[in-house]
C-alpha cells in the first residue's frame, strides 16, 4: 500500500513523537537502573527482585518511582555537593524535590550520547530553572588547548568564536582549569578576561570537569544579566555540570564548526536551513535523486515551525519534510546543478482547484540559494492551512497588526500596531483593504487587486508583499495576509494582518549580497588555483625533457595530486655547474594549496641560485634552511641535495628529513644511509651533515618524494621495502624506461603529488 503525502507526513509525525518520548524516557530508566543496582548490592537481590522492591517502596512511601530512585541513589552517593541543604532546610532532613531534580538532571546528562546532547540536557534538565540561558562544554586536548565539544542556547556565531581556546590565552578559562575549582562571576568576569555571553556584566559560572580523576575540561553557564549567585545556586550548578565530563570525548556533529551563513540565517524571522548532499564514494558527482540530503542547520524560526523534535540538525531532509520532499529535492538538485537560486510560490505545488493538504507542513515562498560543494541555503514561510480564518491569517506572519472589515456595515477596524505601518495617527480612520491601493507603490497596486480578486471571487485567502509609500516620506515593505468571512456562500467580511517586513527585506538583501560575494570568491579561488596549478606544472612538468649532464643519464616524472584543488609543493631540479659537477635535488613542501606552491617556487629558485657558489650540499642545505625560515608563511620542507662529480664518479649528498635515496647496483637495491638532519624551516642555525658515496658505472639512483611510496594503513618501513623489491624486479634499461616502469608499479594511495628522479651513471 502506498501512503499519500498526508498519510506519510502523519506517519513521520507519529514516529517523531515516539522517538521524542523514548529520549525523554531514557534518562528516567537510567535513574531507575541505578537505584535497582544499589538495592541489588545492599540487599543481595536479583535484578527482578530489586525492581519489584523499588516499586513496592514507591507505593508504600507515596513517591513516584523516579523520585524514590533519586533518594536511593543520593543516599548511596554519600556526601555530595548535590545534596548540600538548600537555605532553610534542616540538616539531616529528608531529600527535597530540589535534590531529586538535581539527581534526575545528572542522570539525563549521563544518558547523553554526545557532548552537545549533554549540554542540552544540562540546560533543559535543571539550569533553565535557575535562569541560565546558555551552556558551553570544552574538552581539554593533549596540548592543553580547549576545544568546544558541545553547547546549548548559544548562537552559532558565538559558538564559532569560542571553538578553540589555546593555552597561551591567559584568561579565566585556563586559570580555572589550572586551579581545578569552580569560579563564579555574578557581575561578569570584568578584569579577569573575556568569556562568552550576551554582554560583559552578565553572570557566569565556570565548573572544572573531571574524568577518571583527571582534569578533562570545563563547563561554562551563562545568565542573561547580572545576578546574585548564592551558595544554593552554585552547589546546584556544580552538581549538574560535573557528570558532563564523561561525554566530552563524544563531540558528535554539534562540535563541527558552524556552517557558513548560520549567523545570518539565525537572525531571520523566516524559517531557514542549510542542506548538504553526500555523494557516495566511487559514484559520479551529482545532486539529484538517490543522494542523501542532510539538514546541517536550522535557524530558530525553522525549529519553531517544525515543533518538538529531538536533534533535528543532522537528519535527512525526508524525515523533516516528508510531505514536500520530492518537490524540495527537485529544487535542491536544480540549484546545485545550475548554480542559480530557485524559487517556487508554494510546496506542495498543487493546482488551484485541487484539495488543500490537511498537514501543516506546507512551505510557502520557498527560496533555495546554492553555496557550492553540494550545500544550499533554503528559506521559506510556514503555511498552515488549518483552523478558522483569523487563525489561518495569524499563522502566516509572526509580528502582526490585525484588521477586520465588515462588508455588511462597511466598518473597518485596525489594531493599534497597524497605524504606524502606514504612517497614520491612531485617531485617523482605518482604511479598507480595497482603498489601500492609493497608498502603495504604483507597481504594487496590481498585487493588491489580485488579492482582492482571490477573496471576493474565489472566496479563498491569500497574501501579498507590497511597498507602502507613507505620507511623511519613506517606503516600507509590508506583507498583507487576509482570509474571507463567509455567511453561507456569501462574503460578509474580511479579516487579516499587516506585517512590516522592511528589516527582514534588508537582511535578505544582505544574504543575497553575501551569496553573490561567496560565488565571486569561489570563482576567484577556482581561477587562482587553476593558474597556480598551471604555474606548478610549468615548473615541475610531468615528464620533462632534461639536459644530459656529463657522466649521467637522468629522467624525472611528476604525478599531480588526485584532486586538482590539492595543489602540492613537490619539486626536482637537475643542473650542470660551471666546474663540471652536476647537482640533483628533490624536495617536498609540507601541506597543499597556493601557499605550498609559492613556497616551493621560492625554495627551488633559491637553491638553483645558491648552487653556483660551488659550496657543498651540507652548506647549501644550511642556507636553504634560513631561506625557508624567512619565506612568508614559514614553510617546512623535506629535501635531498646530491652533488655528482663525473671525474671520479663521487657523490656528496645531504638530506633534510627526506625519504632515503635508493641505490640499484648489479640487480640488488639498498637504501643509502646518511646523516640524520632536521627538515628545512624547523630550527634556525641548524647544521646539515653530508655523506660521501662512491658510485660505479651502471649504478642507478632513485630520488623521490613521500607521495611516491606512502600508502594508507601501511607503515613507512613496509612502504620502503615494497619500493626496494619493485626496483630489484626491474629489468635493466635506460633511465626514461625505468622511470615509466616505476611510476606504473609503485603507487602511493594518499592522493598526494609525487616526484621521482632516476639517475643512471654512465
Amino acid at each position: 500500500m502506498v501512503l499519500s503525502e498526508t498519510g506519510l507526513a502523519s506517519a513521520v509525525a507519529d514516529l517523531t513523537a515516539e522517538v521524542a518520548a523514548l529520549h525523554a524516557d531514557r534518562a528516567r530508566r537510567s535513574l531507575l537502573d541505578l537505584a535497582c543496582g544499589v538495592l541489588m548490592a545492599q540487599l543481595s537481590l536479583s535484578p527482578a527482585e530489586a525492581a519489584d522492591h523499588l516499586l513496592r517502596l514507591a507505593v508504600s512511601t507515596g513517591l513516584s518511582a523516579p523520585d524514590l530512585a533519586a533518594d536511593i541513589v543520593n543516599a548511596a552517593a554519600g556526601p555530595d555537593v548535590a545534596r548540600e541543604p538548600v537555605p532553610g532546610e534542616a540538616p539531616g532532613a529528608a531529600p527535597t524535590p530540589e535534590t531529586r531534580r538535581i539527581r534526575r538532571g545528572t542522570t539525563a546528562v549521563l544518558a547523553s550520547d554526545t557532548a552537545g546532547a549533554a549540554a542540552a540536557a544540562l540546560l533543559e534538565g535543571g539550569l533553565r530553572r535557575l535562569g541560565v540561558e546558555s551552556v558551553y562544554l570544552w574538552r581539554r586536548t593533549e596540548t592543553d588547548c580547549l576545544e568546544l565539544a558541545g553547547h546549548a542556547g548559544a548562537t552559532p556565531l558565538e559558538a564559532g568564536h569560542w571553538r578553540w581556546v589555546p593555552p597561551e590565552t591567559d584568561g579565566p578559562l585556563h586559570r580555572t582549569l589550572t586551579v581545578g575549582l569552580p569560579a563564579w562571576f555574578p557581575d561578569g568576569p570584568g578584569a579577569e578576561g573575556r568569556l562568552p555571553g550576551p554582554h560583559a556584566e552578565a553572570a557566569r559560572g565556570l565548573v572544572p570537569l573531571d574524568r577518571a580523576g583527571r582534569s578533562a575540561g570545563l563547563a561554562l553557564v551563562v545568565w542573561p544579566t547580572a545576578r546574585d549567585l548564592d551558595g544554593a545556586v552554585r552547589a546546584t550548578v556544580a552538581a549538574l555540570c560535573r557528570p558532563a565530563g564523561r561525554t566530552l570525548d563524544h563531540a558528535g556533529p554539534d562540535a563541527v564548526a558552524a556552517p557558513r551563513l548560520t549567523a545570518v540565517l539565525a537572525e531571520l524571522v523566516l524559517p531557514a536551513m542549510l542542506v548538504s548532499v553526500a555523494v557516495p564514494a566511487g559514484e559520479e558527482e551529482g545532486y539529484g535523486f538517490g543522494r542523501t540530503h542532510t539538514v546541517d542547520y536550522l535557524n530558530p524560526a525553522a525549529l519553531r515551525a517544525l515543533g518538538p523534535l529531538p536533534a533535528p540538525a543532522g537528519r535527512p531532509v525526508a524525515q523533516l519534510f516528508p510531505a514536500v520532499y520530492e518537490e524540495l529535492l527537485g529544487l535542491l538538485a536544480r540549484a546545485n546543478a545550475t548554480g542559480a537560486p530557485q524559487y517556487v510560490p508554494a510546496l506542495p505545488a498543487a493546482p488551484s482547484n485541487a484539495p488543500r493538504p490537511e498537514a501543516g507542513a506546507a512551505m510557502a515562498e520557498v527560496r533555495v540559494l546554492p553555496l557550492g560543494g553540494g550545500r544550499t541555503a533554503v528559506m521559506w514561510r510556514a503555511d498552515d492551512r488549518r483552523g478558522p480564518p483569523v487563525t489561518r491569517a495569524l499563522a502566516r506572519l509572526d509580528q502582526l497588526a490585525v484588521f477586520e472589515e465588515d462588508l455588511v456595515t462597511g466598518s473597518t477596524v485596525w489594531s493599534a500596531h497597524a497605524y504606524p505601518v502606514f504612517g497614520l495617527h491612531p485617531e485617523d480612520p482605518a482604511v479598507p483593504l480595497r482603498a489601500l491601493g492609493t497608498r502603495l507603490h504604483r507597481e504594487d497596486a496590481g498585487r493588491l487587486e489580485g488579492l482582492l480578486g482571490t477573496l471576493t471571487d474565489r472566496h479563498e485567502g491569500g497574501q501579498v508583499l507590497v511597498r507602502v509609500v507613507r505620507p511623511g516620506g519613506g517606503v516600507r515593505r509590508v506583507r498583507v495576509a487576509a482570509e474571507p468571512v463567509l455567511t453561507g456562500s456569501a462574503l460578509t467580511g474580511i479579516v487579516g494582518v499587516f506585517q512590516d517586513v522592511s528589516s527582514q527585506h534588508h537582511t535578505e538583501v544582505a544574504l543575497t549580497a553575501t551569496y553573490d560575494q561567496l560565488s565571486a570568491a569561489r570563482t576567484e579561488a577556482e581561477l587562482r588555483d587553476h593558474l597556480v596549478l598551471g604555474l606548478q606544472h610549468a615548473i615541475v612538468p610531468e615528464a620533462p625533457a632534461l639536459e644530459t649532464p656529463p657522466g649521467l643519464r637522468v629522467a624525472a616524472r611528476y604525478r599531480p595530486a588526485a584532486a586538482e584543488y590539492r595543489v602540492g609543493g613537490d619539486w626536482y631540479d637537475v643542473q650542470s655547474l660551471p666546474d663540471g659537477k652536476v647537482l640533483v635535488t628533490v624536495g617536498d613542501i609540507a601541506g597543499h594549496g597556493i601557499g605550498s606552491t609559492t613556497a616551493m617556487i621560492a625554495l627551488r629558485g633559491a637553491l638553483h641560485g645558491l648552487a653556483f657558489t660551488g659550496n657543498s650540499p651540507g652548506r647549501l642545505m644550511e642556507w636553504l634552511n634560513e631561506v625557508a625560515l624567512r619565506t612568508p608563511g614559514q614553510p617546512t620542507a623535506t629535501a635531498v641535495c646530491a652533488l655528482f662529480d663525473p671525474a671520479d664518479r663521487s657523490l656528496y649528498w645531504a638530506g633534510a628529513g627526506h625519504p632515503p635515496v635508493l641505490l640499484l647496483r648489479g640487480g640488488r637495491a639498498r637504501f643509502l644511509e646518511g646523516a640524520e638532519n632536521i627538515l628545512l624551516g624547523a630550527l634556525p642555525g641548524a647544521g646539515y651533515g653530508e655523506t660521501f658515496t662512491e658510485l660505479r658505472s651502471g649504478d642507478t639512483l632513485l630520488l623521490y618524494t613521500d607521495g611516491f611510496i606512502e600508502r594508507r594503513h601501511v607503515g613507512l618501513d613496509e612502504s620502503l621495502e615494497a619500493l626496494r623489491g619493485a626496483a630489484e624486479r626491474l629489468r635493466p634499461g635506460p633511465a626514461e624506461e625505468l622511470a615509466d616502469r616505476l611510476m606504473a608499479v609503485v603507487l602511493g594511495d594518499t592522493d598526494d603529488d609525487t616526484s621521482l628522479v632516476v639517475v643512471r651513471v654512465t
